[in-house]
């Protein structure tokens, strides 16, 4: 077996904010399957980890459902529709992808899909009947034979459309019948004849579109379960979504149980079930969430056994919940992936390498952290935080020291953001560590932690003095008019696990300490020095007065210097090693280097000229330059644009005195087949000390190279490419952001993880945060 170079070990993402993006797998060790952007995700409950991706569509997914087998083993196939017109079928081996069918002909976006397996004559293998609902008024009824798909069938809605299918077999034929919900509040019925479905049937009752319909056979009867406004009239909104708990088999006979669950925007779930006595059903459980700025559910699934349920919120995040086993009325919150619901625009390792922190245009700034557990060797990371809830979409972030950063959004406004005393002591207890060791060279008076004023936007800090105790249902009772707003207190909370999605809403967040003002656009992008005491930012610009880089003191907060040169926004900049530089890149096709000037007494702020630039003449990049990043020593630095080059240049010598300097490209230029939208290299370098370099592609593609100068003139052969990301590795949109993990506080740790892995975290537009693994022995 050979060692792979590269892995990826950690995957943090959540469904598309669409119905029908889940589906849960019938058979034992059931995979939950969602769609995240373009990309259909495997994630196992169990082991809390997502298994693979399957990519393959080229526009959101918006539906999916597995195929159940008549014999009630585990699924391998399922079916998804996307925005991109196309309905793909998907067979997994080994939680791995086998093969990927495309079924194409629909002229719109495919809102719902579902599939079974049928059997045309005893001894004929079995068929697949996919039938698929599309924007264009049309329900498409397919056929697959192996690796043959024909189209059996278009039923056309006229100016309606089918918003949700269900397939089922009569009772003891094997007859399909198909149920389509539809916005005229029917559902129709169509059953086959002669490889044709025909309308036998309407069912008229509802009082609004219809979202959901599932059958589920009863022995010799047929039953409905229909959604909005329906027979069960519990919820108080919309209905989204209703499912049966699957069919199994006891004693070789197939059973339906008798349960129901619905998922409503009014923040519930229910769990329906016949009472033993009456016959009536009535509701069994009710759960949903509390609290946020959230607005309901738009989906749920049972497992296969009916012990576990999950529902699918509106923005994005997963809610589940397990079944007490000693008292079974009580469903108990359990841990489930989360991740950004929209592209996610930077992210940063902390200083120490043990954790990352992101920002997304979905207007929330998210902490990844491992949770370490004593009895299980396997480390599983998850969301332990979400400090920043804002309500302008957020673009860059820069991480002032371990529990500091400044984040920057489409507003013309830093904020800067402490972790609280409850954050740091959650942190070391789902990470492991000594809360002594790691508060030792923090300030003594933390907050507590934080919460947003009503209509506010900054997060206010709570300290230990403030937190008031919660009153109880009567006395709010007997103090309430009934028409005061109640403040969302701060409740500290201790946590030895990952917090579920009701406290990362509300009881995570991290006080703003600073306001910058200075930039009259949205800020674009952001740095901090390695020493921590300078900061540089940058805004959207298309003159040369607005794209100046702002530096201010972290200690004071004030501006320090303007410094003016390009002539449109500056895309990324980066400190060298060792602070002695200053590096701009800009949509302007050119690069800027700014050295500091030694000032006279240290107590004075560092002053940035211009040290080198590239103009018309000299720039090699002939499109806007998306990236750059410095080697570790200091000598080189790296830059990556839309023109699908990446060049090095350099020598950048800091001793040198004279003003201004022509800094040429050192390297062959690298052609990497793609536009580049984010280098970053490795601080390690490798077993021949040579430079390693991460590429990313704005097809989400990720390449590795290695470089080192090779003193021929011109350079030749001074790249190698070391491996490309697999089809499911790589993101399905831009990537935004590459970051090798910090390699120079922790030695211990390394030993223990084995020196021969080098670890960099992946974001990008496709909703998705990964952190990858690299065998530095193998490149």
């Amino acid at each position: 077996m050979v060692a792979s170079v590269l892995e990826t070990s950690h995957v943090f993402c959540c469904p598309n904010r669409v119905r029908g993006a889940l589906s849960w797998s019938p058979g034992p060790g059931g995979l939950l399957a969602f769609g995240t952007s373009c990309s259909v995700v495997l994630y196992d409950p169990q082991k809390r980890a997502v298994l693979t991706n399957l990519n393959g569509h080229t526009a959101r997914v918006n539906c999916l459902q597995w195929i159940c087998k008549q014999d009630g083993s585990s699924s391998t196939e399922l079916v998804s529709g996307g925005s991109d017109n196309q309905v793909i079928h998907w067979e997994i081996e080994n939680n791995q992808l086998l093969k990927a069918i495309h079924l194409q002909g629909h002229e719109g976006p495919v809102y719902a899909v579902c599939a079974v397996y049928q059997r045309r004559a005893s001894d004929v293998p079995l068929y697949t009947l996919i039938v698929s609902a599309s924007s264009d008024s049309t329900v498409r009824i397919w056929s697959k034979k192996d690796s043959e798909v024909t189209c059996l069938q278009t039923l056309n809605f006229g100016n309606g459309f089918a918003l949700a299918l269900s397939l089922c077999f009569l009772p003891d034929t094997d007859v399909p019948i198909l149920a389509c919900g539809d916005d005229d509040c029917k559902i129709h019925l169509f059953v086959q004849q002669d490889n044709q479905f025909e309308k036998v049937l309407y069912l008229r009752g509802h009082e609004d579109w219809i979202r959901g319909v599932e059958w589920a056979a009863f022995g010799i009867k047929i039953t409905f379960a229909v959604t909005l406004e329906t027979v069960l009239a519990g919820h108080e909104n919309w209905v989204n979504a209703v499912h049966w708990q699957s069919s199994f088999y006891q004693d070789g006979i197939l059973q339906q149980p008798m349960r129901l669950l619905s998922a409503s925007m009014d923040k519930t779930m229910i769990l329906w079930a016949p009472d033993e006595e009456s016959g009536v059903w009535l509701e069994q459980v009710r759960v949903g969430e509390v609290g946020g700025n959230t607005l309901g559910f738009y989906d749920c699934q049972f497992n296969e056994d009916g012990s576990m349920i999950v529902a699918h919120a509106f923005h994005g995040a997963l809610h589940l919940w397990k079944q007490n086993s000693s008292n079974p009325r009580e469903w108990i919150p359990e841990i489930v992936i989360s991740g950004h619901f929209d592209g996610v625009q930077d992210l940063m390792w902390d200083p120490e390498g043990e954790f990352i922190i992101t920002v997304g245009t979905d207007q929330t700034t998210r902490l990844f952290a491992p949770w370490k557990r004593q009895e299980q060797s396997q480390v599983t990371w998850h969301e332990i935080a979400r400090p920043q809830i804002h309500g302008y979409d957020l673009k860059c972030l820069a991480m002032v020291n371990r529990f500091q950063f400044v984040s920057g959004a489409d507003e013309k406004v830093l904020r800067v953001f402490s972790a609280p005393r409850n954050f740091v002591e959650n942190f070391c207890a789902i990470t492991g560590q000594s809360l002594d060791h790691v508060l030792c060279n923090q300030e003594s008076d933390l907050p507590e932690g934080a919460t947003v004023p009503a209509l506010g936007l900054s997060n206010k800090a709570v300290f230990q003095g403030d937190i008031t105790s919660q009153p109880s249902d009567e006395e709010e009772l007997l103090t309430s008019t009934g028409f005061e707003y109640h403040q969302m207190a701060f409740q500290p909370s201790t946590f030895t696990e990952p917090p579920t999605e009701d406290h990362l809403l509300q009881n995570t967040l991290w006080p703003e300490v600073q306001k910058l003002y200075g930039h009259g656009y949205e800020i674009f992008c952001v740095a901090c020095s390695n020493s921590k005491t300078l900061l540089a930012s940058a805004c959207k610009a298309a003159k040369k007065e607005h794209a100046a880089i702002i530096l201010w003191s972290t200690t004071s907060w004030k501006q320090v210097q303007n410094l003016v040169f390009h002539s449109l926004t500056v895309t990324q900049m980066a400190f060298s090693p060792n602070d002695k530089f200053l590096l701009a890149v800009s949509r302007d096709r050119t690069w800027s280097l700014w050295k500091r000037q030694e000032t006279i007494s240290p107590e004075l702020e560092p002053v940035f000229s211009l040290f080198a630039f590239t103009n018309k003449v000299t720039a090699v990049h002939s499109r806007i330059i998306w990236s750059c990043d410095w080697s570790p020593d200091g000598k080189y630095f790296f830059t990556g644009s839309r023109d699908k080059k990446v060049v090095v240049w350099g020598e950048c010598d800091s001793s040198e005195d004279s003003i201004e300097h022509s800094i040429g490209p050192c390297s062959s230029v690298l052609d990497v087949g793609g536009a580049v939208t984010a280098v970053s290299i490795c601080p390690v370098l490798d077993l021949s000390q040579r430079y390693i370099l991460a590429v990313g592609l704005e097809c989400g593609k990720i390449c590795l190279y290695t470089w080192g100068k090779t003193d021929q003139v011109p350079e030749r052969n001074d790249w190698t490419h070391c491996v490309d990301t697999s089809q499911s590795q790589s993101h399905t949109l831009a990537i935004k952001k590459l970051c090798w993990k910090n390699y120079s506080g922790k030695t211990e740790q390394n030993e223990a993880e084995g020196a021969e892995w080098l670890h960099f975290a992946s974001c990008g537009e496709d909703h998705t945060v990964k952190i990858h693994k690299v065998n530095i022995r193998a490149l």
